[in-house]
C-alpha cells in the first residue's frame, strides 16, 4: 500500500463540494472513468463502466442497494432505473447530495433513490439490510480501508455482495520512481493512500467475504484521462480553477501524473466482487 497521509477529510469534502458542477460539465454526470470496448463516446463509456459491475454482481431486480461514495447519483439512478434496485447513496459532499437528488427527481426515476450526506466510514447503516454493497472509485478517499470493509460486510444479508471498482497502487516490487509517481497521485487526488489488488483481496478477506471475481481494468479505463487531458489544453478550466483554490489547480495537474501511472504500472484499475456467506 501507498501511504500518503497529509491529506485530510476537509479538502477532500471542499473539492466535491466545489468541482461538482464542473464534473457535469466537463465530463457527465458519472464521477467515475469510462470503459472502453472499442471507440465509444466518453458518455457510453461511463454508462459501459456501470453495467460491466452490475453484470460482474450479478444484480438481481429490485435488489436494495448501498451506494457508498454515490457521487452525483449516476449509478444509483441508473440501477433504479434499469433494474428497479431501492437505492440508498452516501456522499460526504451536501452539494452531491443535493445535485443526485434532484436529479433522480427530474427524470422520475422509480423507485426513487435515498440520498443522505455522510462520511463512509462513519455512517451507520442498517445490518444484514442489504443485497448489494456498490462502491465505484469511493475507497481511495478512505483512511482506514480495513475498517471500512468489517463495517459494510456487516450491512449485508447472507449471500449478499460487495461490487467494488477502485484505483490501485501496482503490485510490488515498485521502482523508486513508481512509488513517487502514485504519491503524486495520491497528493494530486487527495488519497490517503492507494492499496494493491492484494491488499484489497485481504480487506475482503479479513471482513469475512470471499472474492468471487476480480479483474484489472486498467487498459480499458486510462483512454479517461487521455481525454481528459486533452480537454484540459483545449478550455480554461484551469484559469477557471484558480478562482476556487490551489487544491483544485493541483487536481487539475495531475491528470498526466495519473496517466503516466497506469502506462508505467504505478497503478492499476480494479474491479471485484466479493460476497457474504450464507450465515
Amino acid at each position: 500500500m501507498i501511504e500518503f497521509p497529509d491529506v485530510a477529510k476537509g479538502v477532500i469534502r471542499n473539492h466535491y463540494d466545489i468541482i461538482t458542477p464542473f464534473y457535469r460539465l466537463f465530463w457527465g454526470p458519472h464521477i467515475h472513468h469510462g470503459y472502453w470496448e472499442s471507440d465509444e463516446s466518453s458518455q457510453r463509456a461511463q454508462v459501459q463502466l456501470t453495467e460491466r459491475l452490475a453484470k460482474a454482481a450479478s444484480i438481481a431486480p429490485a435488489s436494495r442497494v448501498y451506494d457508498i461514495g454515490c457521487g452525483m447519483g449516476g449509478s444509483s439512478v441508473w440501477l433504479a432505473k434499469n433494474l428497479g434496485c431501492q437505492v440508498t447513496g452516501v456522499t460526504l459532499s451536501p452539494v452531491q447530495r443535493l445535485y443526485a437528488s434532484s436529479a433522480a427527481s427530474l427524470r422520475g426515476v422509480k423507485p426513487r433513490p435515498k440520498f443522505i450526506r455522510a462520511d463512509a466510514e462513519a455512517v451507520a447503516l442498517d445490518q444484514g439490510s442489504a443485497d448489494v454493497v456498490w462502491s465505484i472509485e469511493c475507497t481511495e478517499h478512505f483512511f482506514d480501508k480495513p475498517a471500512f470493509f468489517r463495517k459494510a460486510a456487516g450491512w449485508l444479508k447472507p449471500q449478499g455482495r460487495f461490487a467494488l471498482c477502485a484505483w490501485l497502487a501496482g503490485e510490488p516490487p515498485l521502482s523508486a520512481e513508481q512509488t513517487e509517481l502514485t504519491r503524486q497521485v495520491c497528493r494530486g487526488m487527495f488519497c490517503p493512500s492507494l492499496g494493491t489488488a492484494s491488499d484489497y483481496c485481504k480487506w475482503f478477506q479479513e471482513a469475512g467475504l470471499t472474492v468471487t471475481y476480480q479483474a484489472i481494468w486498467t487498459k480499458q479505463v486510462q483512454r479517461t484521462w487521455e481525454i481528459c487531458l486533452d480537454r484540459v489544453e483545449r478550455t480554461r478550466i484551469r484559469h477557471l480553477a484558480k478562482l476556487f483554490g490551489a487544491n483544485h489547480v493541483l487536481f487539475l495537474d495531475h491528470f498526466q501524473a495519473i496517466l503516466d501511472a497506469y502506462r508505467t504500472g504505478a497503478m492499476e484499475y480494479g474491479c471485484f466482487i466479493a460476497q457474504r456467506g450464507s450465515k
